[in-house]
């Protein structure tokens, strides 16, 4: 025993400077220096210092639930009490609340390696020794009873910190997780605020197709009038029932992206289609000041890189678990306990037993399987390198080609409006020269569908903008910080 007492300590002397940990350091990612499409006064502004997001809540390690309620931004009190629903009714989400809490319970598996293991048990058995073993047992004693009860323990100190590191890795992948979870729910509110807008778009433009069925039944009423007065021809009452008639047409077409936005909206909030009930209103698509912030600050604010980083920290953590293949294994165990042949001695002071003693072992060759287990999780290190910086310059062009749609698509809808108040007014002199006998009805026609072909598509331009502007926050991480991750001490802690 104190020869192995003291193999032990030289092996700890020898190895005690040996640590399997490896050094990180969060890679480094481009970043430019200025959004190019950023509306210059909101270049260096942050949701928590504008008025125009004044509603943006950041989230902080100390109270994981206060999430951030962007689309407050919008004012719009039915989009809100959509989203809220959300956050309990919806399956993904729920199913990625699971994932984490998946990760969470491993990260307590892991870390209980660190404290010894033990077990208790009994045993009661009739046994009978073999006749033709060395040695064999007389007539007399074949056949014995054993009565066995005891407790055994083991632990495995972490001379080179193999189970701390497991114990990072655990950590660093519960908050991969953590911010999956978060870029699920930044994802399911931004689809569902786009699949709203979009509902709300959709009745806007039917608004518009109806009122002018509506003006396009009067003219048709108009006409028929006339052709009876003997003012108009037969041409023109057809005309003007063909274009009612395609109108109405479009009209009930548009019934059908609503009622695909508000399914969509329905299984977003948790609710079977068939249930699901939004009464229709009228809706300004005006959308809001968007911060973008300084571009720096993209890396801490998007759940999905932060997830990145989380992955590359935990890569860095295989190579130190790999490298602990070329250490020994050291294992501390011992088992006390009572055990006889007889139940009437087996609690007697003779029946005791006692074990103690340290298990060392060390692979002494293995045709270079440690060598490659290295040289693998190296290569994983690197792939989630690479994985990390194409998330980086993801997320640049996303919020890049929003703010240039929010840029080009303000500047097409001025130009729009101006368009639809040119054809309202040709309209109306159109019809003005019609009823004057200059012009044919055809040409009364032809600027009352110019009108709404131009009505239609200024509608379908503020969809985009609002839709832009969604995509935007969420291109911008939604109001998240990376600080509102688990801490390690919190993980650990088992909070």
């Amino acid at each position: 025993m104190k020869r192995i007492s003291i193999a032990l300590a030289a092996t700890v002397t020898l190895c005690a400077g040996c640590r399997i940990k490896q050094p990180y350091s969060v890679p480094v990612a481009p970043v430019p220096a200025a959004y190019q499409n950023a509306p210059a006064n909101f270049q260096n502004a942050t949701p928590a210092t504008t008025e125009a997001a004044k509603d943006w809540k950041q989230a902080t390690p100390a109270d994981a639930q206060d999430k951030s309620k962007w689309w407050e931004v919008y004012g719009d009190a039915q989009l809100n009490a959509l989203e809220e629903r959300v956050e309990v009714d919806n399956q993904s989400l729920k199913a990625a609340v699971a994932r984490y809490a998946e990760a969470h319970a491993l990260v307590l598996e892991t870390r209980s390696q660190q404290k010894p293991t033990m077990a208790a048990g009994g045993d009661v058995a009739r046994d009978r020794i073999s006749r033709n073993k060395g040695n064999p047992p007389t007539e007399s004693n074949a056949d014995y009873n054993d009565f066995t009860v005891g407790l055994s323990a083991s632990w495995e100190p972490d001379l080179w910190g193999r189970i701390r590191t497991l114990v990072g890795a655990s950590v660093q992948q519960a908050q991969a997780s953590a911010a999956d979870l978060e870029n699920v729910r930044l994802s399911l509110h931004a689809e569902l605020a786009a699949d709203y807008f979009a509902l709300r778009s959709a009745e806007n433009e039917a608004k518009v197709l109806h009122d002018s069925v509506q003006a396009y039944a009067k003219a048709l009423q108009m006409m028929q009038d006339r052709y009876d007065g003997g003012l108009a021809s037969r041409v023109d009452v057809e005309q003007a029932r063909t274009q009612l008639e395609a109108a109405s047409a479009q009209e009930a077409d548009l019934s059908e992206s609503r009622t695909h936005a508000a399914n969509a909206i329905a299984v977003l909030t948790g609710e079977l289609p068939e249930n699901f009930k939004l009464a229709a209103e009228a809706h300004a698509m005006t959308p809001p000041e968007i911060p973008t912030g300084v571009p720096s600050e993209l890396l801490e604010r998007r759940p999905d890189i932060a997830a990145e980083e989380r992955r590359v920290a935990l890569a860095n953590s295989q190579i130190g678990l790999a490298r602990a293949a070329y250490y020994p294994q050291v294992i501390l165990s011992g088992a006390l306990g009572l055990e006889s042949k007889s139940l009437g001695r087996w609690m007697s002071s003779p029946s005791r037993y006692w074990a103690v003693g340290p298990l060392l072992s060390e692979t002494l060759f293995d045709a270079g399987r440690r060598r490659a287990g290295v040289a693998q999780a190296a290569a994983g290190y690197d792939e989630s390198v690479a994985n990390y910086r194409e998330q980086v310059l993801t997320a640049f062009q996303q919020v890049e080609d929003n703010l240039a749609s929010l840029r080009i698509l303000a500047e097409e809808s001025a130009r729009q409006q101006r368009a639809v108040a040119s054809a309202l007014r040709a309209e109306q002199l159109a019809m003005h020269r019609y009823q004057g006998g200059l012009v044919t009805y055809l040409d009364v026609i032809s600027t009352q569908n110019l009108r709404l072909q131009n009505e239609r598509i200024a509608v379908g331009i503020e969809r985009r903008r609002m839709q832009a502007s969604v995509a935007l926050i969420r291109a911008l991480g939604g109001g998240w910080r990376s600080s509102s991750l688990p801490r390690a001490f919190l993980l650990t802690a088992g909070k």
